[in-house]
């Protein structure tokens, strides 16, 4: 990777990805796509950036040309309670928004990095170490854009040699962004709860087990699969990759060792419910680990302690 053009840039993971590869590839090469209402905003903007709307082919184009880009991570997409209320948007944005990334990938040599997400499996998914290669039968119009988003990778690497690769993403928990509408929010949720001393809420219910990860963990994943070498990955789209596995009785108990007065009760949101029961408990991430070396950094414990010490830190700063 020589010049990269994030489209997304201002999104949950997006805006700190855009931060971490301008730290390994610099600033100047690392371009910050954005659509005209979500502009770059704080550290974001001290590189460089452009309209780059995934819905207007000609938009990514210019970028392409402009700064002569020869990867792209495509992160536009709707998460997954939005794509619910919003079907049409979520396959404009997601599908034929990808359609248009790959055409100019294929026109300029781009390499492309578009997530997949546990989304794309469904009820007939074996929910236990959910296999790399198993039955994808989503009920769900986020999970059908994200498993057509891996049959269309797949199909632009085959037919064309575009160089597209992808990671199955669980949900990511982050102490820098909020989530934007995602069945696994309540993860994020629950310690910003914790940390301003609030009872929480919880929208799922206990027992329901979902694959989690921690942001570095997921940034590492997003820039090492695209740093591998090609000649090691049988599977390109998409990885499974894996972390750490829990329910919301499992988070809630992590956080009490070190907030002990923490409460939390519940009220189930049907939605998000229905959602959560479909999606793998916990996936296995073999394929990963053995043709790109994939290793998770952060356990729950150990994303536990940061979160809560990085979150006191952010929300003092915000009351001064």
């Amino acid at each position: 990777m020589k010049n990269i053009l994030v489209i997304g840039s201002t999104g949950q993971i997006g805006s700190e990805l855009t931060l971490e590869l301008r730290k390994r590839y610099g600033v100047e090469h690392v371009v910050a796509g954005y659509i005209p209402s979500a502009m770059p905003q704080g550290e974001l903007q001290a590189g460089p950036s452009a309209i780059a709307d995934v819905t207007d082919r000609q938009s990514i184009e210019v970028v392409a040309r402009q700064f002569k880009i020869d990867t792209i991570y495509n992160l536009a997409a709707l998460l997954s309670v939005v794509a619910e209320s919003r079907p049409a948007m979520a396959w404009k944005v997601g599908i034929d928004g990808l359609w248009n990334v790959l055409e100019v990938a294929r026109e300029y040599g781009c390499a492309v990095f578009t997530p997949s997400s546990i989304g794309s499996f469904g009820m007939e998914t074996p929910h236990v170490k959910t296999p790399q290669d198993t039955i994808q039968r989503p009920r769900t119009m986020y999970g059908v854009t994200k498993v057509t988003t891996e049959l269309l990778s797949d199909y632009y690497f085959v037919k064309y040699g575009v160089d597209t690769r992808a990671v199955r993403f669980p949900g990511i928990i982050s102490n820098v962004t909020h989530p934007g509408g995602g069945t696994t929010d309540y993860a994020v949720e629950i310690f910003y709860a914790a940390v301003k001393g609030e009872k929480f809420v919880c929208p799922i219910k206990a027992g329901t087990y979902m694959d989690m990860m921690y942001m570095p963990d997921a940034m590492h994943a997003a820039i090492s699969l695209m740093e591998a070498d090609p000649k090691r990955l049988v599977h390109r789209n998409a990885f499974n990759i894996a972390s750490m596995s829990f329910d919301p009785e499992g988070v809630y108990q992590a956080i009490k060792k070190h907030l002990p007065e923490f409460e939390m009760t519940y009220e189930v949101d049907p939605l998000k419910q229905a959602i959560a029961d479909s999606w793998p408990d916990c996936l296995d991430d073999s394929c990963a680990r053995r043709e790109w070396d994939w290793m998770p950094r952060y356990d729950l414990e150990s994303m536990t302690v940061d979160m809560l010490e990085k979150l006191r830190v952010k929300l003092q700063k915000k009351v001064m």
